[in-house]
């Protein structure tokens, strides 16, 4: 059975480096649930008794919920986007996911999302979802020491 801390996301915090966004982990968060949502096509022939079914896309995304605090880079840009309700490639961020079990490393564009706010009567919480808006990238994640950041380098 793997356990859920062996699996590690970074975000893309917008900076002014090379490639525009530093992937820095994502810490704090009290959800982060993968959703394949696949897209279906089904048809029914009339000399067949059940319907044939097959997977067309597929609209992943990702629920987060956290509770707010004001030192973190990730936390601090997903309520700026919410805050501001930022729109368009504005509200869009890369997310790692990183295996580091198997080693598998997968790069995707997100729709940040903002969903609800301050629903918990203890802790002011932010809840939404990161929407994908591109492709998966497999590659090779490099972890920096102290496991804050990564790198990513894609396949070839």
């Amino acid at each position: 059975m793997k356990e859920r801390h062996k699996k590690l996301a970074f975000y893309g915090v917008p900076s002014t480096g090379t490639a525009g966004y530093t992937l820095t982990r994502m810490k704090n968060f009290t959800k982060l649930s993968i959703n394949k949502n696949p897209v279906e096509h089904n048809v029914k022939y009339v000399d067949e008794a059940t319907k044939r079914n097959s997977i067309v896309a597929y609209d992943t995304s990702i629920d987060y919920a956290f509770d707010d605090t004001d030192s973190d880079p990730v936390l601090t840009d997903i309520k700026n986007i919410a805050d501001h309700e930022l729109t368009g490639t504005n509200a869009e961020r890369y997310i790692l996911l990183v295996d580091t079990v198997s080693n598998v490393a997968v790069l995707r564009k997100y729709a940040v999302m903002p969903g609800t706010e301050g629903d918990d009567a203890e802790y002011y919480g932010y809840a939404g979802a990161f929407k994908a808006c591109d492709e998966l990238v497999y590659g090779e994640a490099t972890i920096a020491s102290g496991g804050q950041s990564a790198t990513f380098t894609p396949e070839s």
